[in-house]
């Protein structure tokens, strides 16, 4: 072999071998590099301004049902001028009852008749009452009945059409008596002319003073819608003397919280306005029976024909006003209605088209 060619082999063998020491060299010391890096890796703890992650919740929130018992409400448009009717309005001295002139009365004497009703008897055949009145009416007479078998009672004034009050008013002359209590009514301001009150009296002495048996019933006529409207307690406030043959209806639901906090209807009438508004608290009244009404007052819109009343959806109700300022809502709690009442209750008196004679009181 030619001696150049042995000479360049040596060359080119030398040359590789000094290459793959110098790769050998540095793959170790990328290779101590990467060691003492690990080797010396630390862990870092978390800032303390960093919020550890909280374990995520995945379940499903539970469904929030509505409370059955709240009262959702709307309005309804009612005409202003109803709120000079309905069964609380409030009549007396100072309020004039305005009649429509359609009153839905009934006789009382033709009603009884029809009824097989004998356990009360009226001075007068032609004597006649509010139809919602006579039904409450006759059940109280019955229950006092069935307790005491006394048939005695017998209505001795009932509706009175303002033409007939004003021949009263005359034939007293407008005296007032020695306490300067009105010994008749002035036509327009008597509740005999509503439909929604009646008297008393017995066959036996014709002095119902509310004593012995009949202690019973004017102890006990609010659970059929019936306040005592002239007591003693009252007469400063009411301006009429007395009078415990004298029953006004007003409702189950006012006559229990009426009777059982000693509240004339010119005192409940007042609390309503001032202290229960339909904005802010409204009154509730469980009566004997356990039923439960919720109560409020909304001021009528006397710019308007109409007023804006809030009435519930899902339960009935009625709606009266109270002959000044406004109207009365009473929720019926317990007697609901899948599609919400028709029509508010708001009864619209009137007078009937005779005008037959009627005792004299108030």
């Amino acid at each position: 072999m030619p001696k150049d060619i042995n000479k360049e082999k040596s060359i080119n063998r030398a040359k590789n071998l000094t290459q793959l020491v110098i790769c050998a060299v540095v793959l170790g010391a990328l290779g101590y590099n990467v060691y003492n890096a690990y080797d010396n890796m630390k862990t870092v703890p978390s800032s303390s301004y960093v919020k550890e992650p909280q374990d995520i919740d995945t379940t499903e929130p539970a469904e929030v049902s509505a409370d059955p018992d709240k009262i959702v409400f709307s309005h309804t448009e009612v005409p202003t001028k109803q709120k000079f009717y309905g069964e609380l309005i409030l009549v007396n001295n100072e309020n004039e009852y305005f009649s429509l002139g359609d009153e839905d009365l009934v006789n009382i004497a033709d009603s009884n008749t029809e009824n097989g009703i004998t356990s009360f008897t009226v001075a007068e055949n032609t004597y006649t009452i509010l139809r919602p009145v006579y039904e409450p009416m006759v059940n109280m007479i019955e229950d006092f009945y069935k307790l005491y078998n006394n048939d005695t009672l017998q209505i001795y004034g009932s509706y009175r059409s303002k033409k007939y009050q004003q021949e009263i008013y005359e034939r007293y002359n407008g005296e007032t008596d020695e306490d300067g209590f009105p010994r008749a009514a002035l036509a327009g301001h008597s509740e005999h002319e509503t439909g929604y009150a009646f008297d008393f009296t017995e066959t036996t002495d014709l002095d119902y003073q509310g004593t012995g048996d009949f202690a019973w019933i004017n102890e006990n006529c609010y659970k059929y819608g019936f306040v005592v409207r002239y007591t003693e307690s009252k007469e400063k406030i009411t301006q009429i003397r007395s009078e415990p043959w004298h029953f006004r209806y007003v409702g189950v639901a006012h006559a229990t919280y009426m009777t059982k906090n000693n509240l004339c209807l010119e005192e409940y009438i007042d609390l309503l306005r001032d202290k229960y508004k339909y904005e802010g608290e409204h009154l509730e009244v469980t009566d004997d029976d356990g039923k439960h009404y919720e109560i409020f007052y909304v001021p009528s819109d006397d710019g308007s024909e109409t007023t804006k009343v809030p009435v519930p959806s899902g339960c009935k109700y009625d709606i009266s006003g109270n002959n000044s300022d406004g109207f009365i809502v009473t929720v019926r709690k317990d007697e609901k209605t899948e599609l919400g009442q028709e029509t508010a209750n708001t009864a619209e008196s009137a007078e009937p088209a005779s005008e037959d004679s009627e005792s004299e009181a108030e």
